[in-house]
């Protein structure tokens, strides 16, 4: 069995400025805070001899290696971030940032907001612009019918509601 992993598509590059300021928020949380505490540790159990069988000192170099995965993918994905801080020219139809309000066959309504993939949270009804469903959208206006194929099952889901503040 290899370990070979096909190439994934490009994210888009955007970002709202909440979602770039909670990103900052974890870097810094990461790099000032936990990174300081995580290190300190590691130093302590490192004084109390013998590594091999030291678990504090094994977890906590595990610890460490994941801040900085973490950090150096938060650093690398802030540089090539967009952050998109204002309202399209044509607010009457769908584009980054918009909160949309979209009613099904059955009659159910729900609402997401189309954010960047950083910023993903279906608890807060915010769908990527990447997914399916947000494709579709882009661009259409209000009162128009999109049809969405997904895992090879066709819905249908009316826009009913365009606003671009929460």
């Amino acid at each position: 069995m290899t370990r070979y992993r096909p190439p994934q598509q490009a994210s888009a590059p955007y970002i709202t400025p909440e979602g770039a300021q909670v990103l900052r928020d974890e870097l810094h949380a990461l790099w000032k805070v936990e990174r300081p505490l995580v290190t300190a540790a590691v130093h302590e159990a490192a004084k109390n001899g013998d590594r091999s069988e030291n678990a504090d000192y094994i977890y906590g170099k595990r610890r460490l290696r994941e801040i900085d995965r973490r950090v150096r993918y938060l650093s690398k994905r802030l540089e090539e971030l967009i952050v998109v801080d204002r309202q399209p020219d044509n607010v009457e139809c769908v584009y980054f940032g918009a909160w949309v309000t979209l009613e099904d066959s059955a009659g159910e309504v729900a609402d997401y907001r189309l954010v960047g993939p950083d910023e993903l949270d279906p608890r807060k009804g915010y769908m990527s612009i990447d997914s399916p469903l947000a494709r579709a959208l882009i661009g259409k206006c209000r009162d128009t019918c999109v049809q969405v194929t997904i895992a090879g099952k066709t819905h249908e889901y009316i826009l009913t509601d365009i606003r671009y503040s929460a």
